[in-house]
């Protein structure tokens, strides 16, 4: 549900708290392939794209292709990704069987580049299209296929990254309300309540779903997320909220509000033109991925295009201040 005009007085900008340059406001690219913001720190390196696996497999092709170069530069090892959603689009024929899996997961992103764990979270398009083959497909091709780096043990779940001195608490969620009864809703609430609620052992803590609570894309915001999960991401101090769904690269920032908000749903997909930017910092329509830099002390992220261009990047510090690099 988007929010009507008479709202936006609570989606008041961050003030200028933060370095913050005229270029990233503007929403404009900052040329040359992305090698400005290297992390040289001990941490931990991790992908993540949205909205990747459509039928027409072009644009995905590109995006995977720019992850691959731009690990290849970087000397980069990731340990992990990050797939918020709307990861099969159209028919799952063959199920857990299906030659999908082969061409747009483990042929697109080779184990060459892409040696860890996939955590992946359910899209509107993953219940929508093909319900009952993609769904039965996506939690249990895991079980069907020993080994595999698809990771999605259930609809929600929640782990410790990395598992040997973890850096972060990850929570997935499943974010397709229009496809839950009121009280699967209810549960999952409750159950993402109990889980921010437990003692906090990591410095950092991410909530990752498809839908956005704020966009700046076609879709809008989500006035139910915004009042179901808002208040518990402030209470519980959650650090980071990535998604996907909006096929573009944003990241916003709210005054008075602990959470960053990271959408990445340029994947694959055919992108989106922007709505007016009116809620956030950076906003731009293109085929990427979103690169993270992981330490005890600060969580760097950047958004890359396809050609490896450096968009977007930011850093956060554990007292919670945002510099925009």
């Amino acid at each position: 549900m988007m929010l009507s005009s008479s709202n936006l007085s609570r989606r008041r900008l961050l003030k200028q708290t933060f370095a913050f340059s005229a270029s990233a406001m503007l929403g404009r690219s900052v040329m040359g392939q992305a090698d400005a913001l290297v992390p040289v720190a001990p941490g931990e390196h991790l992908l993540m794209i949205g909205d990747w696996g459509a039928k027409e497999t072009k644009g995905q092709e590109a995006v995977a292709s720019g992850m691959k170069k731009f690990l290849d530069e970087q000397k980069i090892k990731p340990g992990a990704m990050f797939l918020l959603g709307d990861n099969f689009y159209g028919s799952m024929k063959g199920g857990v069987k299906s030659e999908r899996w082969k061409v747009q997961f483990s042929e697109m992103y080779p184990r060459s580049h892409f040696d860890c764990r996939c955590y992946a979270v359910l899209g509107n398009h993953d219940y929508g299209d093909d319900p009952k083959r993609s769904l039965e497909a996506q939690l249990g091709y895991a079980k069907e296929n020993p080994g595999t780096r698809w990771t999605m043990p259930s609809k929600r779940y929640a782990f410790d990254y990395p598992t040997v001195n973890p850096l972060m608490r990850v929570v997935a969620v499943d974010s397709n309300w229009r496809d839950m009864k009121p009280e699967e809703i209810a549960e999952q609430n409750q159950w993402l309540e109990d889980e921010l609620k437990r003692a906090r052992s990591t410095p950092w803590v991410v909530v990752m779903g498809h839908h956005p609570l704020y966009s700046n894309g076609q879709h809008g915001d989500s006035e139910a997320l915004i009042d179901a999960w808002g208040p518990l991401f402030e209470e519980h101090r959650v650090d980071f909220y990535f998604c996907g769904h909006d096929h573009d690269l944003q990241h916003m920032e709210f005054e008075g509000l602990k959470t960053s908000f990271v959408l990445s749903g340029g994947g694959g997909a055919r992108v989106r033109e922007l709505r007016k930017v009116r809620s956030g910092h950076y906003a731009k329509s293109v085929y990427g991925f979103t690169h993270l830099h992981v330490t005890a002390e600060s969580f760097s992220v950047q958004h890359v295009d396809a050609n490896r261009n450096r968009l977007h990047a930011f850093s956060k510090t554990l007292d919670g201040v945002v510099t925009i690099v």
